[in-house]
């Protein structure tokens, strides 16, 4: 049996302040880099990345792999013209190179599901459209998916088959790399199609309200499996949605495979109705920022444990590019003492740093790279690396972080770490190779909306989520969206629709 193996992810930000092109596949930071076939499955096989799950999968069940060409950036604004296009020529060249060798069973693709391409709004589904397209209608084809996927109906068209991760955290990705080959195999093995089922839902779900650890989300996954194992789906796909792409499908949808066609929808209707029971509880409150650091301050003057700020418009991992000064002059200014945060991505202030050396004090307009809004600082360098180190987390473990020339700076009773290329703060080896142990803090300050949990809410004595100047807004509601569907609601619990 011979599988071909590709893949391509991206999450785009339709109102981020910076594009993504082709450099940014070419240095993603904390994940690898754009893989040929030569180099996909050494490179691929240790990681984090779906693709790793999927890789094992196949050799397990004795399938030859055919390696196709893989990529990955960083969440930011939507994917140039030229990037798109170049990375998908790669791939589907490799794609018809490997027909040229002989009959492939199956195609494996690990997508994120939230791409938005320049010229086209809805990218997966034009990447499975033009997979269809090469393949012909018998071989089958299987994609794993981010759960913050914008599921469409043409995605679900040009698949067999679609599986997102179960979490968020996402400390499940190679289990769904995994799961999407088994569900693959086993299409082959069936030799007829699994009956689909699709359902959108009317209501846009915010980031931070869609954490699997708490609920309402923890109850609706287990409502999932529960549906699903009831109903005999061979699969139930619940995608939560990214709720900052500004194209028609946008929100939360599912995705239902059965035996047959009334198995399939019954299961789809049963998980859409379990969602929507839950509208009201979605909404949930976020801290501004100076109070989050006022409730902060007062926690940790009598915790053992450091009390965790995520900041969450910021984050790196939905389309922030990590440089936002807010939540730190916040700190700076109520005087907060044993206070970390990571990180400020800025190669200005960064190799201002390294020029400077260890011990030096440094005059830093600091951050404001996307926004123009730097912060004044008179800081002192403490530690200085080259950016480069393992992850070591539930979510990231394996992964190697390149951010680049990096330092950690003191400024009063903080430190920060400064670095030249963004990563979300979802890995405490981000502030160990930096020599902070981030359990010794009495704060940390973490650009990231809810993949911290992962790895730093165990050592958290409280987790406050704030709401400091970025464009990751915790209400999309307030996002100037153009291309909408009508009748969607911006927020759970207003009955206001599009058109």
């Amino acid at each position: 049996m011979r599988i071909a193996i590709g893949g391509f992810l991206h999450e785009s930000h339709s109102f981020a302040p910076r594009p993504t092109g082709w450099a940014e596949f070419l240095e993603p930071g904390g994940w690898p880099a754009v893989q040929r076939p030569a180099t996909l499955v050494a490179a691929l096989r240790d990681t984090a990345v779906p693709a790793a799950g999927a890789i094992r999968a196949a050799e397990e069940a004795g399938a030859t792999i055919t390696p196709l060409s893989w990529g990955f950036a960083n969440p930011a604004g939507p994917v140039t013209a030229e990037a798109f296009e170049k990375l998908a020529a790669l791939i589907f060249a490799d794609l018809v190179a490997a027909l040229e060798d002989g009959p492939l069973d199956g195609l494996y693709l690990d997508l994120h599901g939230a791409m938005v391409a320049e010229h086209f709004p809805d990218a997966e589904g034009e990447l499975l459209r033009r997979s269809r397209a090469i393949l012909g209608p018998g071989v089958p084809i299987a994609a794993s998916l981010d759960p913050h996927c914008n599921l469409t109906a043409a995605m679900v068209a040009h698949a067999d088959v679609l599986s997102p991760f179960r979490t968020y955290p996402h400390v499940d990705m190679k289990e769904a790399g995994a799961r999407a080959m088994a569900l693959l195999l086993a299409r082959i093995a069936r030799g007829t199609p699994f009956a689909k089922a699709f359902r959108q839902l009317d209501y846009l779900i915010p980031i931070t309200s869609q954490c699997t650890l708490v609920a309402p989300m923890a109850e609706v996954m287990a409502a999932r499996q529960s549906i699903a194992a009831r109903l005999g789906a061979a699969e139930l796909a619940l995608c939560f949605g990214f709720p900052y792409a500004d194209f028609a499908d946008c929100g939360c949808a599912i995705a239902a495979y059965g035996v047959t066609q009334a198995a399939a929808d019954a299961a789809a209707d049963a998980l859409l109705r379990e969602v929507k029971a839950r509208e009201h509880d979605f909404a949930q409150p976020i801290m501004p920022a100076n109070e989050a650091v006022a409730e902060a301050i007062r926690l940790s003057r009598g915790a053992s444990r450091p009390v965790v700020i995520a900041d969450t418009q910021d984050n790196p991992g939905g389309g922030g590019h990590g440089d936002t000064t807010g939540l730190l002059a916040e700190l700076l200014a109520q005087r907060a003492e044993g206070a970390a945060l990571g990180l400020i991505n800025d190669a200005e202030s960064a190799e201002a740093c390294h020029a400077a050396g260890e011990g030096a004090a440094v005059s830093l307009a600091l951050g404001g790279r996307s926004d123009g809004v730097p912060l004044q600082v008179e800081a002192r360098v403490l530690k200085l690396s080259d950016g480069r180190f393992l992850c070591t987390g539930p979510m990231a473990g394996g992964n190697l972080a390149e951010l680049g020339p990096t330092a950690l700076i003191g400024i009063g009773g903080v430190v920060a770490i400064v670095t030249s290329r963004k990563m979300q703060a979802y890995d405490q080896a981000l502030f160990r190779h930096l020599g902070v142990e981030p359990a010794a803090q009495r704060i940390l300050a973490l650009k990231s909306s809810v993949h911290f949990r992962a790895d730093f809410q165990p050592i958290a004595e409280a987790v406050l989520v704030a709401a400091a100047p970025g464009p990751v807004v915790a209400d999309p509601a307030t996002l100037p969206f153009r291309h909408l569907r009508p009748g969607l609601r911006l927020r759970p619990g207003d009955n206001r629709r599009v058109g």
